[in-house]
């Protein structure tokens, strides 16, 4: 084995401000041992991939032992490698070699919720209404005569009520899916407990932490419980219609207190582990997460829900600048993950269409031009990448992968499917396995097949056929990162005066230029030498659904 590359976060501990993040989804990366399921092994194989590519930092998402109620997200053991996926030294092998290609590693955190299957779970089971473990959790006696009613109208993002009964009678809370018991972040037992696993991962040279649902951990449960009546049940809508901090379990300002800690933590270690929070909050709620007394960082998924217009999304871009810059944060951008519509396809559709019709249609209502959706989804791209801030890249973007739209039913493995009664069909579509090959049971992502189906189309999809192919999404990606690397200073930009309609147009550092044409028809090209385009020019000019960089 070569010598370690030098641990550039000694030397610049703010490395994350402008980094690009890689985000690995473990059970659709790589399949090391042949049993259809990705796992760390496999991650490690193919970490030459994201070190090839140019990224900063691998965002790993749950790995922990789960029963995959929900895709990882529940977890049994928040200090232990599920043993499908390897061990906790397959997991030191995988940090390691990280390190010596150069790259960071950021792991998911989940604690709003553990599994149903977590020894404190089934200790609290065990023990009993009144008992000192159901205080860990969210146990409340059911309304009605008998308690025969949800102790609230509160509801599943998943779908029907967040309450689930037991046999003793009493309900326990459940945001997510019935498999994922709300944990009480008002008992000093759970808040010693994560900061013990913080720490855990910390010591094992994580590089920082990805936190899910960020904003729901602190919970107004005084009684009478505070039914919501008619409000939206998804967090961000629901907000919307509440002073802010008055929801009773997204958002509240006692949330504040938990990060603060955890932030004492992560300063302790040299150089300081970094976080970022999944907060589906309005921005100016956002920027607390972000403060550096916090967790230093939170997604900005106003990006990721704008459309294909150019005004909208100068708009996003500014508020987000500016909200950031509030917070002393820098900005993040993200256009596709493990939870939404792969933006290559999503971009196509029409303003104001349903996903989740189009997804139960196979993609086919409306049909989606999937060349087309690749030419915008590379000038989105090339756009993000031109932004001040962080730039988070789901696995298979860097390949055009669409949404695997028309899975059939019978292999769906979401929750979502089965708890809304098979009315929404839910994210398995973004998850399928990789393609590295253009042959073989599952197109090198293992020996055999994998746990959901690839479409054939992923054969020209592959790392192997696009690898040195001039033109191609992966070479395209490997050329804007690399001239990224060169080109991003500072945390600002310049927008050019007088545009036209339809296009973006700012300089950043040095007078170095980014232009992106969203309107129905070639432009102009403006006077600078092109480093990079997101395809080719027309005669010159800059075509539709086209990025330009320009160096003055």
């Amino acid at each position: 084995m070569t010598a370690p590359h030098p641990d550039l976060s000694s030397r610049d501990p703010n490395w994350w401000r402008q980094a690009v993040v890689y985000q690995v989804y473990p059970r659709s990366f790589a399949d090391a041992d042949g049993d259809g399921l990705g796992d760390l092994a496999g991650v490690t194989e193919r970490l030459n991939h994201l070190a090839a590519l140019g990224v900063d930092a691998l965002w790993l998402s749950p790995f922990y032992p789960s029963e995959l109620a929900d895709g990882g997200y529940d977890v049994a053991d928040y200090r232990d490698v599920d043993p499908r996926l390897g061990s906790l030294d397959d997991f030191g092998a995988m940090v390691a070699e990280a390190h010596r290609l150069g790259l960071k590693v950021i792991v998911d955190l989940v604690p709003n919720h553990t599994s149903h299957q977590h020894a404190w779970f089934r200790e609290a089971l065990a023990a009993g209404p009144g008992s000192a473990a159901r205080e860990r959790y969210v146990f409340r006696d059911g309304r009605g005569t008998h308690g025969e009613l949800p102790p609230s109208d509160w509801q599943s993002v998943f779908g029907g009520s967040a309450w689930r009964r037991v046999p003793d009678g009493q309900w326990y809370l459940h945001l997510f899916a019935p498999q994922q018991p709300d944990l009480n972040w008002a008992h000093e037992e759970v808040r010693a407990d994560f900061r013990t696993t913080l720490r855990f991962w910390s010591d094992r040279g994580v590089d920082g932490f990805r936190v899910d649902v960020a904003h729901a951990l602190a919970k107004d449960l005084s009684e009478p419980l505070r039914d919501l009546g008619d409000l939206p049940g998804v967090a961000e809508e629901a907000l919307e219609h509440l002073p802010p901090g008055g929801h009773p379990f997204y958002d509240r300002d006692e949330v504040h207190e938990i990060y603060r800690d955890w932030r004492r933590i992560l300063d302790s270690y040299r150089p300081p582990r970094t976080a970022v929070a999944e907060a589906w909050v309005p921005g100016a709620r956002r920027a607390l997460y972000a403060r550096p007394d916090e967790l230093g960082q939170a997604f900005n998924f106003e990006y990721l829900e704008a459309g294909w217009d150019a005004a909208e999304l100068r708009q996003v871009i500014v508020d987000s600048l500016a909200t950031a810059r509030a917070a002393g944060a820098s900005a993040t951008w993200v256009l596709s993950n493990h939870d939404v519509v792969r933006h290559t396809s999503r971009l196509m559709l029409p303003p104001g269409t349903d996903e989740n019709a189009w997804l139960l249609s196979g993609g086919h209502a409306p049909a989606v031009d999937e060349a087309a959706g690749l030419r915008r989804a590379r000038a989105a791209t090339l756009l993000m990448l031109a932004l001040p801030g962080s730039s988070y890249v789901y696995q298979g973007e860097e390949l055009g992968l669409p949404e695997v739209a028309d899975l059939p039913v019978e292999v769906l493995q979401d929750p979502i499917w089965e708890q809304t009664g098979r009315v929404r069909k839910g994210r398995d579509g973004c998850r399928v396995p990789l393609p590295w090959t253009s042959t073989g049971p599952s197109y090198g992502f293992g020996a055999a097949g994998a746990w959901l189906p690839q479409p054939e189309s992923f054969a020209g999809y592959a790392v192997e056929a696009q690898d040195g192919v001039a033109g191609s999404t992966l070479e395209f990606y490997r050329t804007a990162l690399r001239l990224r690397r060169k080109l991003l200073e500072g945390e600002s930009l310049t927008w050019a005066d007088g545009a036209s309609d339809g296009v973006l147009d700012f300089t950043r550092h040095d007078g170095w230029r980014c232009v992106a044409n969203l309107s129905g028809t070639a432009v102009e090209l403006p006077a600078g030498e092109v480093l990079l385009t997101s395809r080719p020019l027309e005669d010159g000019r800059l075509g539709t659904d086209t990025t330009v960089w320009l160096a003055p």
